[in-house]
């Protein structure tokens, strides 16, 4: 079975539209032609990139790696904004300078000015202040925010010694197996007004109580802008500061892992925009495009949904970059996985305008995505890695069978279905939702879902132009979020890891365009108070927890039907429960022969009945949207 390609990359295409984001640098900068430097001198041992404290803080050493530059200096609070030279290591390929007579206790904001002219913040800053987008963040959400400090222009990196330091609570949060993770998939701007990890954290009880045992979070490190989905990337180590202070989102992993829940950061790595210090260090004025020594940037993108300026994944010093950025979450912030944007893109063959071509078996990509996994194994052997990658089949069952998880987007089909409609709009076919229609032989290669924040909402489609007969009439709510109950528990019943958007769960019906596509959109947290909404919430609530805790949904034993009117999944367990889910996604009854495993009681777990089947081969009609979730034992919430 072939993925099927949507628009998966609107929310990176359309960010070239936003006014906060800037695709071209600000900055220009030349390059001049060092390739060695005899008379250069190493920086000293243990000296890493960015900044390195010593002697108690009241020193740092400063060290870049800008190769074929002519002269890099420091300049900062500590030196009046007077560039300190920097000296050139003797392969020519770095910058470093020591700085003495610091007090420890001060925040010092800094750049760096490159061949006399060119200024940038540091690639590696933890915190940038930004004089464009810093005042409009509240107090509340970031409190005590250094302020930009006066004769500096651009972005500005900073260094503290003496930042607040976090004292991790949960020192043995064990990750569910991939096998059972439920991800809620949320973005922090819209899930909570605050668009705070301080709110958030308050409400992990609302995450915690529907049972999904991991969040994933839309992009968390510092992008251009403050209003965005986090997809147009600018410094890699920094956090952004629009949604609280590095504390506020330990805090949050932390109260994350106490609930048993894991943390799955969003991160885009395949490429940068233009104020990022990678761009602007190496950039062709003239021709409007990263330089051609750009030592991590190709000149021109290689496939045909590129927006920023792609990373040559190719490159050592991309690939020591990248490895950096993924060490340096792990280890400072305790998270437990990536989903990797656009992760099809990590390739140096040029597609041109084809997804065909892009999407076709690469073994370059293969090699270099297992060197990128087995890089984050040999740093934590349960750490998630998850790719929104959509190549041919054959590709990702590669990956897959490395333990690597591919994103499946089955919203398409999901939207037909729960509409009733198999036409020339779309196949209402979910066989996707098992990983061996894929060609994959481990369930946990796939991860499966109906919504993200790149697809449009369920509800939403379903009363603006679903199905109806008669009475029957899929646009009126309570009968349209009958249907996503109907979704949900096929969805949930299939093996392997699934996924769900923010708010999907009470038929969340703002559309995905309200305000514009990448605009803010309203929490509607009074849905709660609606009954048909709050059952749709409990529904999937009590199908995760099915999931979550019945061995029989990690079976390898099944059978399915799932592309007519009628679909069904048989599961049977390795304890000996067993599972038939049938549902009618037609507009009309449907008289149909479930074929259970066995005779005598079944339980149907959702409305707390049961049959007495005497005839395997049961015979029944199922009235339009009429859906079961049947068992031989009652299943454990």
């Amino acid at each position: 079975m072939m993925r099927r390609y949507f628009p998966l990359f609107l929310s990176v295409v359309l960010l070239a539209f936003l006014s906060s984001c800037s695709k071209a640098p600000k900055n220009t900068g030349g390059s001049g032609n060092v390739t060695g430097n005899q008379n250069g001198v190493d920086p000293p041992a243990g000296s890493n990139d960015g900044v390195t404290f010593i002697n108690g803080g009241k020193s740092v050493i400063f060290n870049l790696y800008a190769p074929s530059k002519n002269s890099v200096a420091v300049i900062g609070e500590f030196n009046s904004w007077q560039p300190t030279a920097m000296k050139n290591s003797v392969d020519g390929t770095r910058w470093w300078v020591q700085i003495d007579n610091l007090d420890p206790a001060k925040e010092y904001a800094y750049q760096y000015l490159i061949d006399g002219y060119l200024k940038v913040a540091d690639p590696y800053t933890h915190k940038v202040l930004d004089p464009s987008n810093d005042a409009s963040i509240p107090s509340s959400v970031y409190p005590n925010l250094k302020s930009y400090p006066a004769g500096a222009t651009g972005i500005v990196s900073t260094f503290w010694y003496s930042a607040p330091a976090y004292s991790w609570q949960v020192s043995n949060f064990k990750r569910p197996d991939p096998k059972n993770l439920v991800i809620y998939e949320l973005l922090i701007r819209d899930f909570v007004g605050t668009h705070s990890y301080k709110t958030l954290t308050d409400t992990l009880n609302y995450i915690a109580n529907l049972g999904c045992n991991a969040i994933e979070l839309l992009p968390v490190n510092e992008f251009e802008g403050n209003d965005s989905w986090g997809y147009n990337s600018n410094f890699m180590f920094a956090l952004d500061k629009y949604y609280g202070t590095p504390n506020d989102y330990k805090t949050f992993i932390d109260a994350c892992h106490a609930k048993g829940i894991a943390v799955i950061q969003d991160i885009v790595l395949e490429d940068q925009f233009g104020s990022s210090p990678l761009v602007q260090m190496y950039w062709d004025a003239a021709n409007n495009q990263p330089a051609a020594n750009n030592p991590w940037l190709d000149q021109a993108n290689m496939h045909p949904d590129a927006v920023g300026f792609q990373m040559n994944h190719q490159s050592s010093a991309t690939r020591y970059f990248t490895e950096n950025v993924m060490k340096y979450w792990m280890q400072e912030y305790h998270i437990d996985g990536y989903r990797f944007d656009e992760s099809k893109g990590y390739t140096q063959v040029n597609s041109g305008n084809s997804e065909a071509a892009w999407a076709a078996y690469d073994d370059s990509r293969i090699s270099l995505w297992e060197t990128y996994n087995n890089y984050m194994k040999g740093i934590d052997p349960t750490f998630y890695t998850i790719l929104e990658h959509f190549a041919v089949n054959q590709e990702e069952a590669v990956l897959a069978s490395q333990g690597m998880m591919m994103w499946a987007n089955l919203s398409g089909n999901a939207e037909q279905a729960l509409m009733s409609y198999n036409d020339s709009g779309g196949p209402w076919d979910l066989t996707g939702l098992f990983y061996d229609s894929w060609g994959f032989n481990t369930a946990t290669g796939n991860v499966c879902y109906f919504e993200s924040h790149d697809q449009e909402r369920l509800q939403f489609k379903n009363e603006q132009y679903a199905n109806s007969n008669g009475s029957y009439n899929i646009k009126d709510l309570a009968t349209g979020l009958r249907r996503c109950e109907m979704g949900a528990a096929f969805m949930f019943s299939s093996p392997g890891p699934k996924m769900l958007w923010q708010f999907g769960e009470r038929g969340y019906d703002v559309s995905i365009d309200a305000g514009g596509r990448l605009g803010d959109k309203p929490p509607r947290w009074e849905y709660m108070s609606d009954p048909n909404r709050h059952h749709l919430y409990q529904i999937y609530s009590d199908m995760i927890r099915y999931k979550v805790n019945n061995p029989v949904f990690t079976t390898s034993t099944f059978t399915y039907n799932l592309r007519g009117a009628y679909k069904f999944i048989q599961l049977l367990g390795p304890d000996g429960t067993n599972v038939e889910v049938v549902g009618n996604f037609d507009v009309v009854p449907s008289s149909v022969t479930i074929n259970f495993p066995a005779t005598g009681t079944w339980y149907d777990n959702l409305n707390g009945t049961s049959i007495n089947v005497t005839n395997a081969a049961y015979q029944t009609t199922l009235a339009p949207g009429e859906y079961h979730v049947y068992s031989n034992s009652p299943l454990k919430l």
